[in-house]
């Protein structure tokens, strides 16, 4: 496949190329929106030197309870347990991911128009956004597989067609996340490179990506020596807790071994000005609850946005 002369990443490649650095700015506000935004300098400073952010008792007790209960009906609805965009872990009919949730609940959907979250987001990617990919994750006691390496956005970038580095993912935990429930981890400073992976993609990788993903995995060469370079960073902390990473950050999860389980909320807005185009892989785009194409209206925040209503 011949790379396009609007792919200022290309990937998923024949042969291997060396890594490179990125060539999007990690903060894309200036002057006011900069400095008017949440987010301290400090806080900016940390976000741009090693890609991530992590804040304890984002949510309270009392609205990470409700997202339990949501993910327990979910658990028990047969027709969500067969829908297309709900994951099942591998060989089994345990839940690992539902996609698409911000569709599903009024509850989510009121969260991702929180106005503390999206003026964060506002100030990290210097214009308006909507959600491009929404999910609750859930990895079970014992047996919860884990993700290996990657950088989400060499996979919108392949298989959706985000254009450029210009999306943020929030993550809010609701369990504990422990050092041994299989918390996320990254590698700080990872999304300042960005790393062309090897090999053809199959239409309808999703099928068995989200599963295990196998494609879109960085060599261990440059996995090593980033790592060695900048370290691996576990956030943990209670439920409620948010993390916040930018979209070129190589993260990853080990198993879940323990007996507690590790599930979260997670979603990702895209600039309105960073337009899914057709996926520089050369494929059919993705379905829509991995990559929203239809509905890329700027979010309007709601002031104060009442999560203890049901759904």
């Amino acid at each position: 496949m011949e790379t396009r002369a609007d792919d200022f990443y290309p990937t998923r490649l024949e042969r291997p190329v060396p890594a490179f650095d990125r060539r999007d700015p990690v903060i894309h506000s200036s002057g006011n929106a900069r400095t008017e935004g949440p987010l301290s300098e400090t806080e900016l400073a940390r976000y741009e030197r090693d890609g991530f952010l992590a804040f304890n008792n984002f949510l309270d007790a009392d609205t990470v309870k409700r997202f339990r209960d949501d993910l327990r009906t979910y658990e028990n609805d047969d027709s969500i347990l067969r829908s297309e965009g709900t994951i099942t872990e591998p060989g089994k009919q345990e839940i690992r991911s539902v996609f698409g949730i911000h569709e599903l609940s009024d509850r989510f959907d009121r969260l991702t128009r929180d106005g503390r979250i999206l003026d964060m987001v506002h100030q990290l990617l210097g214009s308006e956004a909507y959600i491009h990919q929404s999910r609750i994750n859930f990895k079970p006691g014992f047996h919860g597989k884990g993700f290996d390496w990657h950088s989400d956005f060499e996979t919108w970038h392949a298989e959706d067609g985000m254009p450029r580095m210009r999306a943020v993912s929030f993550s809010i935990a609701l369990t504990d996340n422990t050092p041994f429930n299989g918390p996320l981890m990254l590698i700080p400073g990872s999304h300042k490179t960005f790393v062309p992976c090897v090999g053809r993609t199959p239409e309808d990788n999703y099928q068995s990506s989200l599963k295990k993903q196998e494609l879109g995995v960085p060599n261990h060469r440059d996995l090593q020596q980033m790592a060695d370079q900048y370290g691996i960073q576990a956030p943990t902390g209670p439920a409620g807790s948010l993390i916040i990473f930018e979209c070129n950050t190589l993260h990853a999860s080990n198993a879940n071994m323990s007996p507690w389980p590790r599930s979260n909320l997670f979603f990702v807005y895209n600039s309105v000005e960073n337009q899914l185009q057709q996926p520089f892989c050369g494929n059919k785009p993705r379905p829509e609850f991995l990559g929203n194409r239809t509905n890329s209206r700027a979010l309007k925040p709601l002031a104060t946005p009442d999560l203890r209503r049901t759904g």
